[in-house]
């Protein structure tokens, strides 16, 4: 006899209390086994594929895409145990492997899960096991006779039972990037109409929107809206503007800045420097031949070697006990600007790398930023922030401290202007840098020999020769 078990949303780590519903991966009625992700959430931090403990047939979900999940809410129910039916299931077309890999799916779990603790990422499942698996209606689970599991079994399981993702099907489909599901769900574009641009067919954000053109630029039904629609047009008179839930990394940037603003006594300086040298010596670095070195991670290196000279920097403020708490090591936060907002990876053990070390570092959390891959431990724990605002094509700006660090320095672009130069006016390379800390940590005295440490660094690179 079947055991209807409940999954609820698990806790995640890094202190994430909910997750917002992004893309179921099984449907009623599935088979799925031990550890397979049934789920991909999205949490203040990052993506995530939440896996079952549980094998058997899923008999409800609880919430449609887009809904917001506290931890510990329900997630699905699992039907386990009920080894003999996929021995009834027809064996005929595709119909019969479904039934064995079901039965190999979950057999011999007798309810008791993978044992495994869904933290961070939960538990691994391998590829082979993110196969969806169609089977017949739960009904044929439920069947042998046992009129007291009956009322348990799917209390609420009417709203889900019909498919909610129109875009998916059995067969795969060359997307990569959540991202681009989740832009196509929202316009409505079914991906498996789509031929990818990419290479080897995959489907890029660029496709979808040429989609989403094409879609918005073809007549408009003349059919009268259903009265699903009539209350969401309701809602938002058009006088009102459009409303845009702070939630997921928005509302965690928001949620962040605003605790910022309200706790630190912040501080902002700021100098221009003569970029000249620093750039003429990242060319010779280059043109030596071995892998690229990239101007952020000799900025990150200036920085890790300042703070070493001024650690009041590199701490924090425990306001319960009343104490400034400096910390040993520099776990460096950088901005990166993705589709899902920015968002901050951190370099661990930053003072212990190279130019070398930190620029394969960058590049690989940048990508991994901009896939929606990045985990909640990769967005954290940072000490200290630099925001190269540059890229931008803007000169200068005012950082806002990550909470609950004490210092970010922020690198305007570098532009040719005209400079004073060995007594001559010429045209150099300039940058602005500038210094935001807390006030708490430290006074402007100790600030400014921070900065004009970096500014001196930036303008003769060989200063740095002292601190290797």
């Amino acid at each position: 006899m079947a055991q209807v078990l409940e999954f609820k949303l698990p806790d995640l780590g890094e202190g994430l209390t909910e997750a917002e519903i992004v893309r179921w991966l099984v449907d009623v009625g599935d088979v799925v086994a031990v550890d397979q992700p049934v789920v991909e959430v999205e949490t203040a931090k990052a993506m995530v594929e939440v896996p079952c403990p549980y094998g058997g047939v899923v008999t409800a979900r609880f919430g449609e895409e887009g809904t917001e999940l506290p931890v510990g809410a329900p997630l699905l129910t699992v039907a386990v145990g009920a080894t003999s039916a996929p021995a009834s299931a027809p064996s005929s077309g595709g119909a019969g492997s479904a039934g064995a890999a079901g039965s190999s799916g979950y057999s011999g779990s007798s309810g008791e899960g993978s044992g495994n603790v869904l933290v961070g990422y939960g538990t691994a499942a391998p590829a082979a096991r993110r196969r969806r698996v169609r089977r017949e209606p739960v009904t044929a689970v439920a069947a042998p006779s046992a009129p007291a599991p009956a009322p348990v079994a799917v209390p609420v399981a009417a709203p889900v039972t019909a498919p909610v993702t129109p875009v998916r099907s059995d067969g795969p489909v060359p997307v990569i990037s959540p991202l681009v599901r989740k832009l196509a769900r929202e316009k409505g574009i079914d991906l498996r109409q789509l031929r990818g641009s990419g290479p080897d067919g995959l489907i890029l954000r660029a496709d979808v929107d040429r989609a989403v053109a094409a879609a918005t630029s073809a007549p408009a039904p003349t059919t009268a809206p259903g009265p699903a629609t009539a209350p969401a047009t309701a809602a938002i008179p058009a006088s009102v503007g459009e409303r845009v839930p702070l939630r997921g990394v928005r509302g965690a940037v928001a949620d962040k800045l605003s605790r910022s603003r309200h706790e630190i006594p912040d501080a902002t300086c700021w100098v221009d420097a003569d970029a000249t040298e620093l750039m003429a010596a990242r060319a010779a670095m280059n043109a030596a031949g071995g892998p690229k070195i990239s101007l952020l991670a000799l900025l990150a290196r200036i920085c890790t070697a300042a703070l070493a000279r001024h650690p009041e920097l590199n701490s924090r403020v425990d306001t319960a006990a009343r104490e400034i708490v400096r910390l040993p090591e520099v776990h460096l936060g950088f901005a990166a600007q993705t589709d899902r907002g920015l968002v901050v990876p951190v370099v661990r053990d930053a003072h212990s790398r190279t130019a070398e070390s930190l620029s394969a570092e960058f590049a690989r959390l940048t990508e991994a930023a901009r896939a929606g891959t990045l985990t909640p431990a990769e967005l954290t724990g940072g000490t200290f922030t630099l925001n190269n605002y540059g890229v931008f094509g803007v000169d200068g700006s005012t950082p806002i401290i990550n909470h609950p660090e004490a210092a970010m320095l922020g690198v305007g672009r570098i532009v040719p202007k005209p400079w004073v130069h060995e007594g001559e006016l010429a045209v150099r390379q300039v940058v602005q840098l500038s210094l935001t800390f807390d006030h708490r940590v430290c006074d402007g005295g100790t600030a400014g020999g921070f900065l004009r440490y970096v500014a001196d660094c930036v303008e003769h690179p060989a200063v740095l020769l002292r601190t290797l």
